[in-house]
């Protein structure tokens, strides 16, 4: 690899390694929108430890998809409020390593049941109109149901 390109390796580039793993956490369901202080820290020690980027996103989608995939007659799980929610399941794929396909397999197993469009509700909200409409249109082409307009 090229001096030039190893600044763009997330491999090699702290600042890179934890901007994707946050932005991997925060683009899950039930996690916050913005990472916080400790959350950066963490991303930054598994950088320090060398763990791979694809150790982290396998086990980010596996824990998410294992909150997702739980009986329906269980009560519902608080939302995830830090990245140390995903620890465990990162040393449980260090100790027992997950096949290369996986990850790819887990990606699309997420897509496919994030992508799934809701029940209609109703919206109520006290917001302007033109806002309201905006945030209304943002949350359908969210659910897949029309392409995002600029």
């Amino acid at each position: 690899m090229t001096p030039a390109a190893s600044i763009l390796d997330p491999a090699s580039n702290p600042a890179l390694y934890v901007t994707a793993v946050l932005t991997l956490y925060v683009d899950l369901p039930d996690t916050p929108l913005h990472a916080n202080v400790q959350d950066q820290r963490l991303a930054r020690s598994w950088f320090d430890r060398n763990i791979p980027l694809s150790v982290v996103e396998t086990s980010l989608l596996l824990a998410s998809l294992r909150r997702m995939m739980r009986p329906p007659d269980v009560p519902r799980l608080p939302r995830i409020r830090s990245l140390a929610y995903f620890q465990p399941v990162i040393d449980e794929l260090l100790e027992n390593p997950a096949p290369e396909s996986y990850l790819p397999y887990l990606r699309l197993k997420l897509r496919s049941i994030t992508d799934t469009p809701a029940p209609a509700q109703v919206q109520t909200h006290t917001l302007p109109d033109a806002f309201g409409a905006r945030l209304d249109r943002a949350r359908v082409s969210l659910v897949g149901c029309i392409p995002a307009t600029s």
